[in-house]
């Protein structure tokens, strides 16, 4: 279903469509790997198993607000010695919003229609001096299509939620990497300052993490250096991330730090819960509740 299919680029939509959903199931595949990898390389943290993690793949199918059928997914949750929980999910879904929600969602307001295909990571370690990391690219079609995503880093302990801090620099020097290859259709200073803005927990006036980049509304018009930027923004996730881990994973804690860890985690959930655009659209349009709230730490605590 697609809402542009009487226009004269339908069938270009489709292509277009096609080639990012087959980007983001061979993202996940990639990131999958890469994770497992990092659970083979241990070490083991004492309350976990001690065994390296695995993926638990789980396919699942949608129901629009009406019941009918539209495409699904498959949802990926670890649960290992490294990463207490991590979960990469990759799905195509397609139907029509409803109709008091339809108004909130770009080039919706006209035709409800829509079909949406992306791939999520969240990933909350064992060990405090490891930071939770998070990414979501997408493209959507409506009446318009477009990409959005991004990455971010959270730091769960104050002491490593500083700009100097090697992970940050780090994380910071990928996101902008992919920006400045893609500098015509990426600006960096836009894309961090909108990463910041958006990652900001409202009630509480505060960060959730030390920010990365975060886009939306890159226009199909643009399709190729769009899709190219969007695929350089998965890639710099995998080519930095692994690294922070391999370097921090093996630092000692204090029970002080897991007590910081698991408040921290307090915040993610108060942000994934009460302001997360994508966590209102997955619910909102019948998506996967299981993989959806997935991105939730497995243990909080609030002071």
């Amino acid at each position: 279903m697609d809402p542009r299919s009487d226009n004269h680029d339908a069938v270009g939509i489709e292509a277009h469509k096609a080639l990012a959903r087959a980007w983001f199931e061979q993202l996940q595949g990639r990131l999958i790997g890469a994770f497992e990898a990092l659970e083979d390389a241990g070490p083991a943290w004492p309350a976990s198993s001690g065994s390296p993690g695995r993926f638990v793949r789980k396919s699942w199918t949608r129901a629009d607000h009406s019941g009918v059928p539209g495409g699904g997914g498959t949802m990926a949750v670890l649960k290992g010695r490294v990463f207490e929980k991590a979960g990469i999910h990759a799905s195509t879904v397609f139907g029509s919003f409803a109709p008091e929600f339809a108004p909130a969602i770009h080039g919706a307001s006209e035709d409800p229609r829509f079909w949406a295909s992306g791939v999520s990571l969240i990933a909350h370690p064992w060990n405090p001096n490891v930071p939770a990391v998070h990414m979501n690219t997408r493209f959507v079609v409506t009446t318009k299509a477009w990409f959005g995503g991004g990455g971010d880093l959270t730091p769960v302990l104050d002491r490593r939620r500083q700009q100097d801090d090697p992970d940050t620099q780090a994380f910071h020097a990928a996101m902008r990497g992919a920006c400045e290859a893609h500098a015509a259709v990426a600006p960096y200073p836009k894309f961090k300052a909108w990463c910041d803005e958006y990652f900001h927990l409202k009630h509480r006036n505060e960060p959730r993490g030390i920010g990365g980049i975060f886009y939306d509304y890159l226009s199909d018009e643009q399709f190729d250096a769009h899709f190219a930027f969007t695929k350089a923004v998965g890639k710099a996730l995998l080519g930095v991330y692994p690294g922070i881990v391999a370097r921090n994973v093996a630092t000692a804690s204090s029970p002080a730090d897991e007590h910081e860890q698991l408040v921290r985690r307090g915040r993610y959930v108060e942000f994934n819960l009460l302001h997360d655009r994508g966590t209102i659209f997955g619910l909102k349009t019948g998506g996967n509740v299981e993989s959806i709230l997935s991105s939730l730490p497995p243990r909080v605590e609030w002071p």
